[in-house]
């Protein structure tokens, strides 16, 4: 029984201490990531023996017997109504090892996201297609969440979210709200989708935009008349169409382009800061996508979408680099942990660079010291 408990004692301690992630690898103790950072527990290294007995008190069967079988599996589970946590178990070097990630139960709103405005502006639209993208571990899937939370709040709609594994739990609350699992309550995203356009949505959330399969899917619903959101692990919204575009042979890619200039709505590129004083705060890259816009995308000139973003600020347009300048401006970051984001380092940081000059000649630049790397 010993595991059992060591087991909700690490969850625990996890929603205590807010840690994202969990790792469970023979050979060290269990290690926590908080704010970004890797941090061992003080407690016993664990034997191969440990983490089989820990994978065994959290594991589905089914998810048992897939990781005889493939390797690896993956599943959700609920931790009392404390958080959620998605799992990922996987065998290496002939061990079992376990990352849970935590998914916390309270949405935030999109203010509290610091979501700029054009963002809720598209989600209230009609029909079309709104990506929200970034590296993994970017706050993808918190932003979604809290967009979808934000719709069942306000409109009467119908949203089915087609997930892997479902992450946040949703209730009805205005909306009434469909969650499909892949591999659970339906085979694959694509056919989820397909299945969605006869379940009368008007929103429907794809998880994840892997294949050429599930991407046509998605852009076809959206033309049909729903509000679609996606996801996709570009860091940039520039890299985002050419990463739909070129995902189809190039005979079918004129036509693509020609479905995307009008189904999609706009692309939220994110990524994720360590903030000064603890915790993290989100810089978001925002393309919506304008009749210019569509024109460049249908055109064939998407090399021309990072300058249309930074002329195009009137329309809720910024450039991910703009974003995290500003940070840096606000005080809420410090210059590295930017740089290392950045699209551009060498610009931004010489942008600071005058920033700073400009600073000290007006107020002696006392107020910006902190971001020094002395």
């Amino acid at each position: 029984m010993a595991t059992t408990v060591l087991i909700d004692k690490l969850l625990q301690a996890c929603v205590k201490q807010g840690a994202s992630d969990i790792h469970i690898v023979v050979g060290q103790p269990p290690v926590f990531r908080l704010h970004g950072r890797m941090r061992k527990l003080e407690t016993k290294i664990l034997e191969p023996d440990d983490t089989m007995q820990l994978m065994k008190s959290i594991a589905p069967e089914r998810c048992q017997r897939e990781l005889q079988e493939s390797g690896s599996a993956d599943f959700g589970f609920a931790f009392g109504t404390l958080a959620r946590f998605r799992v990922s178990i996987f065998k290496q070097r002939g061990f079992i090892s376990m990352v849970l990630r935590q998914i916390p139960n309270d949405k935030l709103t999109p203010e509290q996201l610091g979501l700029p405005e054009a963002v809720i502006k598209l989600v209230l639209r009609p029909r079309g297609l709104v990506l929200v993208t970034g590296p993994t571990g970017s706050g993808k899937s918190t932003t979604l969440a809290s967009l979808i939370n934000f719709i069942n709040e306000n409109h009467d709609h119908h949203i089915i979210t087609i997930e892997d594994p479902i992450e946040f739990y949703h209730e009805h609350i205005k909306s009434t709200i469909n969650q499909r699992e892949v591999g659970v309550d339906v085979p694959s995203f694509s056919e989820a989708i397909r299945r969605a356009l006869r379940q009368d949505p008007d929103c429907i959330l794809v998880g994840e935009m892997r294949d050429l399969e599930t991407i046509s899917a998605a852009i076809s619903a959206a033309e049909t008349g729903h509000i679609v959101f996606g996801t996709l692990h570009t860091n940039s919204a520039q890299g985002t169409v050419n990463r739909l575009i070129d995902a189809f042979p190039g005979n079918l890619q004129d036509q693509i382009r020609t479905q995307l200039s009008t189904s999609l709505l706009g692309v939220v590129a994110q990524t994720l800061v360590p903030r000064v004083g603890g915790g993290r705060c989100a810089a978001y890259e925002i393309l919506v996508v304008t009749n210019g816009i569509a024109n460049l995308i249908r055109e064939n000139k998407t090399f021309r979408i990072t300058s249309a973003i930074q002329t195009g600020a009137k329309f809720g347009m910024q450039l991910m680099d703009d974003a995290l300048f500003q940070l840096w401006r606000d005080g809420k970051v410090i210059i590295e942990d930017i740089l290392s984001k950045a699209h551009r380092p060498d610009d931004l940081a010489k942008r600071i660079v005058n920033a700073r000059k400009g600073i000290e000649d007006d107020s002696g630049g006392e107020d910006f010291d902190h971001g020094d790397s002395h």
